[in-house]
């Protein structure tokens, strides 16, 4: 629940008109004013929901869509040396088991939002996004474990 919540406090912000919200997905350099603690309180309730839900179907759906190509392609007899084939089926899987329900999340969570904010309380915000910061740091991270991942791979590989 700490990232989740890391992920959740970051939509929030103290800004000159007060305590502001700046839900993911919506147009970029705009706010509602949050008016109270109970209102916050459940904004922060939906998008806690809403991001475990996200994090579930992503990691949850990607071990399905590898387990199922995997067996596929053992009965189809595809073996790894059909690389691409074998990508192409893991592929169209994980579209369909993940993109699908993922889909289907994203519109109710756009049609829900709504419901938190009034045209009244928006405000313009100025500089990043909150999530900005967070997406450089996450990237920075996959990309260095990328890196040791091929190294370690490379050093197991490597002809001797």
């Amino acid at each position: 629940m700490g990232l989740i919540n890391y992920i959740v406090g970051n939509q929030f912000r103290n800004e000159k008109a007060g305590r502001v919200i700046v839900f993911p997905g919506d147009r970029r350099g705009r706010g509602y004013l949050v008016k109270s603690e109970a209102e916050e309180s459940k904004i922060r309730a939906f998008l806690k929901m809403f991001y475990f839900a996200h994090l579930s179907i992503l990691m949850l759906g990607n071990f399905l869509a590898m387990e199922w190509s995997t067996g596929l392609n053992h009965e189809l007899g595809i073996r790894t040396l059909h690389f691409y084939k074998a990508m192409s089926i893991a592929v169209g899987i994980y579209c369909i088991v993940v993109g699908v329900p993922y889909l289907l999340l994203w519109r109710s969570y756009k049609q829900e939002f709504p419901i938190f904010t009034s045209g009244l309380d928006e405000v313009v915000i100025w500089g990043n996004s909150p999530g900005q910061k967070t997406l450089i740091y996450i990237g920075a991270g996959v990309a260095a474990l990328a890196i040791l991942l091929g190294v370690g791979v490379f050093l197991l590989v490597r002809a001797r």
